[in-house]
């Protein structure tokens, strides 16, 4: 307990947590970048003319670091975690999503438009069209309903829910990026054993737009000299929506073993692009010290369930009935 408790403190007039950690590609030193359609993969250059990369975005990170909280063979929340709010829509014929794994949360729209959701949330913060929209109050039914809706934010855009303007920002973002990157083109052939040529189709369609045929392709990969994964916990927004003591200090917990899950658990983020920590730094404030990461992660498994008590959710997860629309 002496690791968190000394964190809380550290932390209790601090604006924001920003941690990095340093990262080696593995099994060798070429990856695979996130890619974007018509842009490929995303490269800039710093002022002092530095190329970079990105890894990956802060919209990838926030569903990887919900990811690691979900137990997909048994399709709930892992044990650690058990009791925090979020919602489990059953949307027959067996089929169901939730919170934690719709990449949009709580606005998702298998959550939002397909059951009550809108009608609860309505309840919960006013359903007023005008007016000023109390930040507050938004967070604190948030909070209730979705813990990860906090943490990663969200943006229900809806009329009929106080206008469409019912929005919080990320507490806790996140993103990967490479400095010094150099490109590492490759390729390959998909060999053909029966018809190498790809000989015409039906209709008149190339072989090859039926998948036959030889088809040689190219590959483009990188290598960086330096690779690192970002996160950033606003400590000041979080205080800002007047959650109570309890409730910042379990949304912190929440958010360092988030990090270091995914530090430990999430790092094969692509087939060709896996990563391993070779160091984990605080840089605001610099006087956090968490070279004892495996230590810390397991003093918060065992510290988040008392944390969540005291948060007083009920009975969890809020389980709501779907409907998918007729095709």
């Amino acid at each position: 307990m002496l690791q968190l408790e000394s964190l809380f403190s550290t932390l209790a007039d601090k604006p924001r947590l920003l941690i990095e950690a340093e990262l080696r590609s593995f099994p060798s030193d070429r990856f695979q970048p996130t890619g974007f359609p018509d842009l490929g993969a995303a490269t800039y250059r710093r002022p002092d003319g530095t190329p970079m990369l990105l890894i990956e975005s802060a919209q990838s990170m926030a569903n990887r670091l919900e990811a690691v909280c979900w137990d997909e063979p048994q399709g709930e929340i892992i044990e650690p975690l058990k009791g925090l709010s979020h919602v489990v829509v059953d949307l027959g014929n067996d089929m169901k999503t939730s919170s934690i794994q719709e990449a949009h949360r709580l606005s998702s729209y298998y959550l939002i438009e397909t059951t009550n959701l809108k009608t609860i949330l309505a309840d919960k913060i006013g359903g007023a069209l005008e007016g000023s929209l109390d930040i507050r109050k938004l967070a604190k039914a948030i909070f209730q309903l979705d813990i990860g809706s906090v943490l990663h934010g969200v943006f229900i855009a809806k009329k009929d829910v106080f206008g469409g303007r019912a929005r919080l920002q990320r507490l806790l973002s996140s993103f990967i990026e490479a400095e010094g990157y150099e490109v590492a083109v490759s390729g390959g052939a998909k060999l053909d054993r029966f018809d190498p040529k790809g000989t015409a189709g039906l209709e008149g369609k190339k072989g090859s737009e039926e998948g036959r045929g030889n088809i040689i392709y190219s590959r483009t990969e990188f290598t960086a000299k330096r690779i690192v994964a970002y996160f950033n916990l606003d400590l000041a927004t979080m205080r800002g929506y007047g959650l109570g003591k309890e409730a910042e200090n379990l949304l912190t917990a929440l958010a360092l073993f988030k990090i270091l899950q995914f530090l430990d658990t999430g790092l094969r983020v692509r087939t060709a692009c896996d990563f391993e920590v070779q160091s984990l730094t605080a840089t605001r404030p610099a006087d956090l010290d968490f070279s004892n990461r495996v230590g810390l992660l397991s003093e918060l498994r065992t510290t988040l369930p008392r944390l969540k008590d005291a948060c007083d959710f009920g009975e969890q997860p809020l389980r709501l009935q779907g409907k998918l629309p007729a095709k």
